[in-house]
């Protein structure tokens, strides 16, 4: 059964939700499979990224700021000026992501951790699904 991880984001961020994920890895008994994670949103998306140095996170907002600009020639604008550009950046991310798991951890690079990349100027209540696939 798939569980659900709400995230506080606090507007343009990355939001760490590695140990969330882990969480529900224990919780799940998954030794060895994937972890399958699903974002419910259109204009918040899902990344690894590295976790160490923070100006990493920094960078890639700003240069997905330069790649979707607010205040560009957008058809779309119902939901104020950074709504569309939100779009934009989560098409060019992803909305899941495949975590392979080995004896009860998950298969991550010593730097690596597991975001929500909140592409939006407010903070908003993200919903990301979390499933279990057995290895067979």
């Amino acid at each position: 059964m798939p569980s659900i991880i709400t995230v506080a984001t606090r507007g343009k961020s990355l939001t760490d939700i590695t140990n969330a994920v882990k969480e529900a890895l224990a919780a799940s008994h998954l030794q060895n499979g994937v972890v399958q994670l699903f974002i419910q949103h259109t204009s918040a998306s899902l990344i690894v990224q590295e976790n160490a140095d923070p100006d990493v996170r920094r960078d890639l907002i700003d240069h997905f700021d330069r790649l979707a600009p607010e205040g560009g020639d957008y058809a779309h604008s119902a939901e104020g000026p950074d709504d569309m550009p939100a779009h934009i950046k989560t098409a060019l991310t992803a909305t899941s992501l495949a975590i392979p798991v080995a004896n009860g951890a998950l298969m991550l690079g010593i730097w690596q951790g597991i975001y929500v990349f909140e592409h939006r100027r407010a903070g908003h209540q993200r919903r990301v699904v979390v499933s279990f696939l057995k290895e067979a």
